[in-house]
């Protein structure tokens, strides 16, 4: 993680290096995962979920990180318990307070492949994330790298890596979440989604902060 002070405007920014998961399910619950290996509090991961009426979830392991993403994006409910995920090759397993999650991951397609091609330096740039931005909503609908946050906040994703979710088993409060679906309608955390089809995503996102 690094803390960076951007120019004259002096916004400190964020930096999260990981991955995120989305998927839906036949029962119209969607799931989003940051599992993030480098961050402003360390390894973490937390959970985001919209049930098919529309309830907006969050499941935080500590409370710092809990305040920092609601901070960021809407819910109306917040849960700070223990989340655990393991990735074993294309197995990934999410224990996450009243949830249990597990999926199972495909080979990259043509865009995974050209994302996997550029050089990891140049995704981690909000730069680069404002040029990507608009061929990110045409060929995955739904998504943006780029836009404004809660609190005054405006982030960047920077894509490396992209493979689709294959199969998925989700229980979420001892209920079946059923079969894997699209993520739609899509998700309203914050200013975007994640792809319609389900997927796995290798990102870098910054945040910059808003002004005290």
């Amino acid at each position: 993680m690094s803390r960076i002070l951007s120019g004259a405007a002096r916004r400190p920014r964020l930096r999260f290096d990981g991955w995120i998961a989305g998927l839906g399910t036949s029962l119209g619950t969607r799931i989003v995962l940051g599992h993030w290996q480098r961050s402003p509090f360390g390894p973490f991961s937390d959970v985001m979920l919209e049930r098919a009426d529309g309830e907006r979830l969050l499941l935080a392991p500590t409370r710092e990180t809990a305040d920092f993403i609601r901070g960021t994006y809407a819910f109306d409910i917040v849960r700070v318990v223990p989340v655990d995920v393991s990735v074993t090759d294309d197995s990934w397993t999410v224990t996450a307070g009243p949830l249990d999650l597990r999926f199972t991951t495909g080979r990259r397609g043509l865009l995974g492949l050209l994302l996997w091609a550029v050089p990891r330096a140049l995704t981690c740039r909000p730069a680069w994330s404002a040029l990507t931005d608009w061929p990110a909503r045409v060929l995955l609908v739904g998504v943006r790298t780029r836009g404004s946050a809660g609190a005054g906040r405006r982030e960047w994703y920077g894509a490396r890596d992209l493979r689709p979710i294959r199969t998925v088993s989700a229980v979420l409060d001892g209920t079946d979440l059923g079969a894997l679906a699209p993520v739609e309608p899509p998700v309203h955390f914050g200013f975007d989604s994640v792809p319609r089809k389900p997927s796995v995503t290798g990102v870098t996102t910054t945040v910059t902060l808003g002004r005290e």
